[in-house]
């Protein structure tokens, strides 16, 4: 008899983990790393020294908050502005800097974009995000994300930079199940990057092969013009 497959809050919890250090690690080119241990909470807060929330609906309802000390913050951007090539002197010294919340955004964005990948990849159901918000907070205030969510479940992870920073993930989302009624084949995951190298290298792979074919014809033709022909 066959197993039935369950898919729950924390096998969706890891996907997003994974997601967070896939994105991060790539970006700022060093090693992010979760905590192998989740913490349930009650509720999900923005939290100093700087904040960001997405909110995701479809096929589950949803909210993501990740938030970073300053230290964390600026590592994070700094590397992530000098894996683009950016001169150290350009960069911006605070994590209250506009550009250091416009990369932490753009940084959210493609987090939970891979995370949304994955999910209708596994679970063959589509959830979207909104533009991810960024708020710089005082040490004195926390602000509570109420994200309307019937019979919501929260969980906290901790994540560590390469200088060992340390920021936190907390997701909210309804209580839920995913069970697996057929087996069926996961799609692969596209990475943008590598479908651009195989169409470069195909087009360069074309003009080399069309520079070769017309070598022996122009030589064929220079003989004919030598004979008189």
């Amino acid at each position: 008899m066959r197993k039935t497959k369950v898919v729950t809050t924390e096998d969706i919890l890891l996907k997003l983990c994974k997601s967070v250090t896939s994105v991060l690690s790539k970006a700022t080119d060093s090693p992010v790393h979760y905590s192998a241990m989740v913490q349930k909470i009650t509720k999900t807060s923005l939290k100093p020294d700087f904040g960001c929330f997405v909110l995701f609906d479809g096929g589950f309802s949803g909210l993501v908050v990740i938030n970073f000390d300053a230290k964390a913050a600026l590592e994070l951007y700094t590397k992530y502005m000098s894996h683009m090539g950016i001169p150290e002197e350009e960069l911006a010294t605070l994590h209250t800097s506009d550009e250091v919340a416009d990369v932490l955004g753009e940084l959210m964005n493609q987090m939970v974009g891979d995370f949304t990948g994955k999910i209708k990849r596994s679970l063959q159901t589509n959830i979207t995000q909104n533009q991810p918000k960024m708020m710089a907070i005082n040490k004195n205030i926390n602000v509570t994300v109420d994200s309307n969510i019937d019979r919501p479940q929260a969980r906290r992870v901790s994540f560590s930079t390469e200088d060992n920073n340390i920021f936190y993930l907390e997701l909210s989302m309804e209580r839920t199940e995913f069970i697996q009624l057929e087996e069926f084949e996961e799609a692969e995951e596209l990475n943008p990057d590598d479908i651009l190298e195989t169409e470069i290298a195909k087009q360069l792979e074309g003009k080399d092969s069309k520079k070769s074919n017309s070598k022996p014809q122009q030589e064929t033709n220079s003989l004919m013009d030598d004979l008189g022909i």
